[in-house]
């Protein structure tokens, strides 16, 4: 069983190589994002929550995000393992995870500032069904269309350069202790997240000593 948490500022690409290692290991991809996101589709009330926090480019609380996770990771529908995506943002987040659960590796994927700021303007949501584009590497067929339902693609509400200057400071204050907690435990691997995806994935595989499916 493969157990990994994968950390990196926004934009770094850190749900594309989940999603990778989810595809090419069996692994369950838990992204704090997309929970976020359903419930906030859902219209739930803790969907309103989170939304008014995100439009306010604040994060979301620690009890909160640390019951959300709880709650996923107790389905245990992943008999191969888990890549955690979004999750901990806060060395509070972090101290419960590793009194709760053990992992096998921390991924963190490093990109400079502008790099961050180029890929996350470049990003497009789905209005329907919550596909992710970006305008850069995943540019849909028919501009600002879904390919998959047809749905509007809309420019995140905290996607503009006020709300990432503040999430990249977030970043720095908050996760990057988290970062520094993991490597204390020896548990960090990095990569260098401005080369192309193809290149990202086999540098985490190489590190983590995993060997595709045939």
């Amino acid at each position: 069983m493969r157990k990994y948490v994968i950390m990196g500022a926004q934009g770094c690409g850190k749900g594309t190589q989940a999603k990778l290692l989810k595809r090419d290991f069996d692994i369950v991809h838990i992204s704090v994002g997309d929970i976020f996101r359903w419930h906030i589709q859902s219209h739930s009330k803790l969907g309103a929550r989170i939304k008014r926090l995100i439009a306010a480019g604040r994060m979301v609380e620690d009890e909160t995000v640390e019951q959300i996770i709880r709650d996923r990771l107790s389905q245990h529908d992943w008999n191969f393992g888990f890549v955690l995506d979004g999750f901990p943002r806060t060395k509070t987040q972090a101290e419960f995870f590793l009194e709760s659960y053990d992992i096998d590796a921390v991924i963190h994927i490093a990109v400079p500032d502008e790099v961050v700021f180029e890929r996350v303007l470049a990003r497009r949501l789905c209005s329907q069904c919550g596909l992710d584009y970006n305008l850069i590497h995943h540019r849909p067929a028919v501009i600002d269309t879904c390919d998959v339902c047809g749905g509007k693609l809309v420019i995140r509400s905290d996607d503009n350069e006020a709300g990432l200057r503040q999430r990249l400071q977030d970043y720095r204050t908050q996760t990057e202790p988290v970062l520094e907690l993991f490597r204390r435990k020896e548990l960090v691997i990095q990569t260098d997240g401005s080369q192309s995806v193809e290149a990202v994935s086999l540098d985490i595989q190489n590190q983590l000593g995993l060997v595709p499916k045939a």
